[in-house]
């Protein structure tokens, strides 16, 4: 008797256990968020601010969609000495493991760079020359439009070349160095921008962030200088 309803549970399990849900998917939506600050008083009063948005939509499948945003502010003695917004998008349309298609749209405003505006549009070619799990190569190529306000008041309307690079180094479990550079190269000014990040883990999804953003522009108003250096030190949040 006892062997008849050992074997009859067993029956009634067995659907039971072969219909167990699967684990839940990955999420497709990641990203992080940081903010840093940085006060001081004595013979020089000043304040320093920055913030970071990066995300990305991937599904697993040819579509990938990333946005980035960043805001950067300083003062000293009362006077603002740094002002600077950026957003980004771009899409990605994979045709293998290691190459795709994009499309990127990009809005700068710097106060301090001799421009109030700069829009580029620009399609392209990207290709991953490694993807292992130490390190990460990616380069890009491709041509667009730009238009640019200049603090004069003069408007340029130009064609582009652009190129990227995007390296990742992890260093550790915890830790990771990354290395972006952009290139927008046309008739009246070239722009180039590189982004040199230190993250460290150090505790659960909070990180501590060093970073060194460097932004030059060839074509400028007189007395303002071509390139703008801005290093930070913040918190990130990744989700």
């Amino acid at each position: 008797m006892r062997t008849l309803c050992a074997l009859t549970l067993l029956a009634l399990a067995g659907p039971a256990l072969a219909q167990a849900p699967a684990a839940p998917p990955a999420d497709p939506f990641i990203g992080n968020v940081s903010l840093g600050y940085l006060a001081t008083s004595g013979n020089t009063e000043s304040k320093n601010a920055n913030a970071s948005m990066e995300a990305t939509w991937d599904l697993d499948g040819p579509w990938k969609h990333d946005w980035t945003a960043r805001v950067i502010n300083a003062r000293t003695d009362g006077i603002t000495t740094a002002e600077s917004y950026t957003a980004g998008y771009k899409a990605q349309r994979a045709f293998s493991e290691t190459t795709y298609l994009f499309f990127s749209g990009d809005w700068r405003r710097d106060q301090f760079s001799g421009y109030d505006n700069q829009v580029s549009e620009a399609i392209g070619y990207g290709r991953r020359l490694f993807d292992t799990d130490r390190h990460m190569l990616a380069l890009e190529g491709g041509g667009g439009a730009k238009q640019s306000e200049l603090t004069t008041g003069e408007e340029l309307d130009e064609a582009i070349i652009r190129g990227g690079l995007d390296y990742v180094l992890h260093i550790s479990e915890t830790s990771e160095f990354n290395q972006k550079l952009l290139l927008e190269q046309g008739d009246d000014n070239r722009y180039t921008e590189s982004t040199s990040a230190l993250k460290a883990r150090i505790l659960g999804n909070i990180a501590l962030v060093f970073s060194v953003v460097i932004k030059s522009n060839s074509d400028v108003p007189v007395g303002i200088e071509n390139t703008d250096r801005f290093t930070s030190i913040s918190l990130e949040y990744a989700f």
